[in-house]
């Protein structure tokens, strides 16, 4: 059987990419995005977590896009390992936000989290944009 399903591996990865990326950009990083300043100050407060008592606003911003034009790079498959690991840090600075804070449960911060990091050691497959600039080249 393992034979037999080995030739879906590259659809199974489009698969996952368009749902994860896209469910990504719809739920997570639009209403960050519209959410202004305000928000973005809100969310980029988890960074005292770490250490870091500054820039909140900024490091907001900077989750807002890696959740939603990162969500839309990771569907597409353009720039995939580099954006799997940044939305793994986002996802890192979730689920220590809210084991900090108490605040909600980190399980779905936490699976996420693998889920970019494996993600990010396996590619993106042969139909994504990266597969496709290679290809050219």
């Amino acid at each position: 059987m393992k034979v037999s399903l080995e030739k879906y591996t590259d659809l199974g990865l489009l698969i996952l990419r368009l749902g994860v990326g896209l469910g990504f950009l719809w739920f997570h990083g639009w209403a960050k995005i519209s959410g202004g300043s305000e928000a973005w100050a809100g969310y980029g407060s988890a960074m005292e977590n770490f250490g870091i008592g500054f820039g909140h606003t900024f490091f907001g911003l900077m989750a807002a896009l890696t959740e939603s034009v990162g969500g839309l790079l990771f569907a597409a498959g353009l720039f995939f390992r580099p954006v799997s690991l940044l939305l793994a840090f986002v996802m890192l600075t979730a689920a220590t936000n809210h084991i900090v804070s108490g605040q909600g449960t980190p399980a779905h911060a936490i699976k996420n989290l693998f889920l970019f990091a494996g993600a990010s050691l396996i590619g993106p497959g042969k139909y994504s944009l990266d597969a496709l600039l290679r290809n050219r080249k």
